[in-house]
């Protein structure tokens, strides 16, 4: 298990016609230069360049179109571990890139969730083309509350609709040709009234009004005014509509940790390249205390995070409408992937300093992206509290099911567009997650952690919540904390035996686990409301982790070898 490293990655997990297209995407960025990057970065320039590249290999096409949407190309599918390794490879290089894609995978969702045939084939023919897609859901005044769009659709008495209303943060709303829009019918009340379809924002009554934010993708306010929405542009109506919505988000958030990661790798190379060759007081940089400490828990939540991610892929790809699980990975891999990232790039400043804030440096533009990936599809707040829902089964309701195997065949992920209603989620059931440890209980800090988990299993028991806690949102944000960190640890010791990572490095991430769990325990406590039972066991749990000066620099010695193994094309 590594960071990603452009130079010596070879994709081999995947087939060969995928090795080739995720290569000529580092190519092309290799290729660009760092200098390039930045500057376009910092300038907020469109990246035509970009659009060119993406129709020339039409990458887009082969990993986001559905099998029986591909007219036999047998290259073509939706391919949730292809789509991964694209979202950090754009990522590494500019988050900016990967947004082009990342709103397309919503509109995409929409679309293909549908049983509009002609959609369907404009939409495989747009990717064909090159073409990127929209996803027009908020509103400047709502956000992302369905319920109270003021997109109003009059019918026209053939069928469709006359559409008036304005739609914001919008992305690519300057140029796909396909922009699927939630509205509400007039003639209609409640769930009913919700629609789906498809606008282009080409038409002369679509108006283009600006890019909302600084930077080269563009976050797009637009109206409709007056605009003809014909029959055949329906993709869905009444509360389909809804749970269309719901499972668009499911499959688009699955993206964002894959780049946050790609964001923070390329900042840590950065880093331990400027720590070891900067000398400060006749020493090194990266021999100083505070700095190795910081690389080793950075390199570590790092690994974590890959890990965790990778195996998540698994779970995405063998979902089903009656296995869900992935529903709850998910959630944490957008939560809690992310604000590692953000984390991990606020401690490497410590280290890197003034240098990240050079202009030519990729850490400058990392600086402007990274605090959006956590607030993206769902704000971390929303994706703890939907974690939350899945918690009573996955502490106390274990049932058997199917050992997930690993997936990074080239196989179509179709079942995503099949997702049952968004409501249910409390039903979704977990195997036990104890049968994790097993192959690391050998572990001191394995081992500790897994004795954590099992007190904050018994916390209902010995501290239950109140009935008031339950409406309190700040309360349940601490307890997840505590919550997600069990089957956040469950996926990174599954992928750990899977990519047979080293004790070393599996004891050094738990370390930080044991670590974290400390300090969300005295978060739990200093809660308003936390009652006495709960602040006694808070205390109780309170736990230093096992350290090893020996372990740590076996650990630190490797982290340091990474130093000079990859720094970007000028």
């Amino acid at each position: 298990m590594h960071l990603f490293d452009p130079r010596t990655e070879t994709f081999a997990e995947f087939d060969p016609h995928t090795r080739a297209l995720l290569r000529s995407v580092v190519d092309f960025f290799e290729s660009k230069g760092k200098q390039a990057v930045c500057r376009d970065a910092h300038a907020g320039v469109w990246y035509e360049d970009w659009m060119e590249f993406l129709a020339r290999t039409r990458i887009l096409a082969y990993f986001a179109t559905p099998a029986k949407h591909a007219q036999g190309d047998p290259e073509k599918r939706w391919d949730t571990a292809f789509i991964s390794r694209f979202n950090e490879i754009t990522g590494f290089y500019g988050a900016q890139y990967w947004y082009a894609w990342g709103v397309s995978t919503l509109g995409l969702s929409i679309v293909w969730q549908s049983d509009n045939a002609a959609a369907h084939r404009r939409a495989a023919e747009e990717l064909e083309r090159g073409g990127i897609i929209g996803f027009g859901l908020s509103e400047k005044d709502h956000g992302a509350d369905i319920y109270s769009t003021d997109m109003l659709l009059t019918p026209d008495g053939a069928g469709g609709f006359t559409a008036t209303g304005g739609k914001y943060y919008i992305g690519n709303g300057n140029v796909a040709r396909i922009v699927p829009i939630i509205g509400r019918r007039t003639d209609l009340e409640g769930p009913d009234a919700y629609v789906w379809f498809v606008a282009d924002s080409q038409h002369p009554n679509y108006v283009l009004r600006k890019n909302v934010v600084h930077g080269q993708n563009y976050v797009s306010a637009f109206d409709l005014d007056a605009y003809p929405v014909a029959a055949g542009d329906i993709l869905h109506t009444g509360p389909k509509a809804f749970d269309a919505a719901m499972a668009a988000v499911n499959c688009g958030k699955f993206n964002i940790g894959m780049v946050a990661l790609g964001i923070a790798e390329h900042c840590f190379h950065e880093t331990i390249n400027q720590a070891a060759g900067k000398i400060l007081f006749g020493h090194p940089v990266a021999a100083f205390g505070q700095v190795r400490r910081i690389l080793t828990d950075t390199y570590a939540r790092l690994i974590a995070m890959k890990l965790y991610h990778e195996r998540a892929i698994d779970y995405m790809r063998c979902s089903s409408p009656e296995d869900r699980r992935f529903v709850m990975f998910n959630s944490i891999g957008k939560m809690k992937v992310t604000r590692e990232a953000e984390r991990a790039l606020a401690e490497l400043l410590d280290v890197i300093s003034a240098k990240g804030f050079e202009k030519d440096s990729y850490f400058s533009v990392a600086r402007a992206m990274i605090s959006s990936m956590p607030r993206l599809e769902g704000t971390a707040h929303v994706n703890m509290a939907l974690t939350l829902k899945f918690m009573p089964n996955f502490l106390f309701n274990p049932v058997a099911l199917p050992e997930v195997p690993v997936r990074r065949d080239p196989g179509d992920d179709e079942t995503l567009f099949r997702q049952p209603r968004a409501s249910g989620l409390s039903k979704v059931r977990f195997r036990d997650w104890r049968p994790a440890f097993a192959a690391r209980r050998h572990l001191p800090n394995v081992a500790l952690f897994e004795q954590l988990a099992e007190r904050f299993a018994g916390l209902p028991v010995e501290a239950p919540p109140t009935d008031a806690q339950g409406e309190d949102l700040d309360f349940q944000l601490a307890l997840g904390e505590l919550f997600t960190l069990l089957p956040y640890a469950q996926l990174v010791l599954e992928q750990a035996e899977i990519a047979g990572a080293a004790d070393d490095l599996v004891d050094t991430i738990f370390e930080l686990f044991v670590r974290d769990f400390s300090a969300y325990a005295l978060d739990l406590h200093s809660k308003a409301s936390s009652t006495a039972a709960q602040q006694e066991w808070a205390l109780s749990v309170l736990r230093k982790p096992v350290t090893d000066e020996a372990r740590s620099t076996r650990v630190y010695d490797e982290i340091l070898g990474l130093a000079g193994s990859y720094e970007m094309s000028p």
